[in-house]
């Protein structure tokens, strides 16, 4: 065989290989793409991170984009625009958008937070509270229509304050000024999430007195949802979102605190390692994480309860038509 016949073979078996090679590579790396809009960043949404941190999302061959939607309406209008895939925000949003007879809803598949966030915070610490004693003061609350201001005024209500009559509420303050607010001297109660309310504490600008997670029960408050189109276009996809939401799910509840602050710590780079800590353990230790993906029909039905109390439900919305819960229910099944 001629040197040049020899080099020409030896050059092609070379490019077949480089080429299978390669083949092999993409096809083994290539991931889907799919981008979460959250509604704001919050060590409440702490599963999230751990599923982004602990390569969950990877694992399951997706190349997941997380953005910071800042609010609920943005967060609708993103998911309803084709910015992002996915949204995770309150399950109200997605009531709002079906009663307004969207041709395209929003669907509920997996849950991520089963309680609602924010802390009641007094300027002085108070180891004989009672609910009684907000009457007649400023309590600096949440924006009027979202979830945390109507779990608070839930709460309110259960104790028999009326938030309207009893105390002088504030809604009108944007959700990112509440705390500068509050520390500024507005109010002599302020509603909180962490990790502000472990802040004020540390720094003595504020005390936790109570918590609206508890006094509200369990219901939906965080879901992943996304438009019922890109369900049927994706139900692959989805369900591979799903198992790894379920996978650091799993793993938040099997470790402590502080091995959980150490993987989402790179999501918080401006609050301190012990901050953190305290933040967590006080989610963790009222059950606000939820254990599995499912957004059943008694948490769903307690959320109408709260809407309805605040007066911001048109009708109740069923608990089958925007949510599905098959993508939880397989995920619940393979991953052990």
């Amino acid at each position: 065989m001629g040197k040049r016949v020899w080099m020409a073979l030896l050059l092609s078996v070379v490019l077949l290989t480089t080429a299978a090679l390669a083949g092999c590579g993409n096809g083994s790396s290539e991931k889907t793409k799919v981008t979460i809009g959250e509604v704001t960043r919050s060590l409440f949404y702490a599963p999230q991170y751990v599923a982004l941190a602990k390569g969950f999302f990877k694992d399951e061959g997706l190349d997941v984009e997380l953005t910071t939607t800042a609010g609920g309406d943005k967060t609708m209008t993103a998911l309803l625009s084709g910015v992002i895939d996915v949204a995770l925000v309150g399950s109200e949003t997605s009531i709002y958008v079906y009663q307004q007879g969207a041709d395209d809803p929003v669907i509920n598949f997996a849950q991520l937070t089963q309680t609602d966030g924010t802390f009641l915070v007094a300027r002085n610490a108070d180891d004989a509270f009672d609910w009684n004693k907000l009457k007649g003061n400023v309590f600096l609350g949440q924006r009027k229509g979202g979830m945390p201001q109507m779990a608070g005024e839930f709460a309110l209500k259960k104790h028999g304050i009326d938030p309207h009559n009893d105390l002088e509420l504030i809604q009108n303050i944007d959700f990112a000024n509440i705390s500068a607010a509050y520390a500024s001297g507005t109010g002599e109660y302020v509603q909180l999430f962490e990790p502000t309310a472990s802040i004020f504490e540390k720094e003595g600008k504020g005390h936790v007195v109570a918590s609206f997670g508890v006094e509200s029960g369990h219901l939906p408050y965080t879901v992943f949802m996304t438009k019922q189109s890109f369900i049927k276009k994706n139900k692959t996809t989805v369900q591979k979102f799903t198992n790894a939401v379920h996978k650091a799910q799993l793993w938040v509840a099997e470790n402590d605190a502080a091995t959980i602050a150490d993987a989402v710590l790179p999501y918080f780079d401006n609050v301190d390692r012990d901050i953190l800590i305290s933040s967590i353990d006080r989610y963790k230790q009222q059950g606000s994480y939820a254990s599995d993906p499912i957004i059943d029909e008694a948490e769903w039905n307690n959320l109408l309860d709260v809407m309805t109390t605040a007066g911001e439900l048109k009708a109740r919305t069923e608990h089958k038509a925007i949510v599905d819960n098959t993508f939880a229910e397989k995920a619940i099944e393979s991953v052990k």
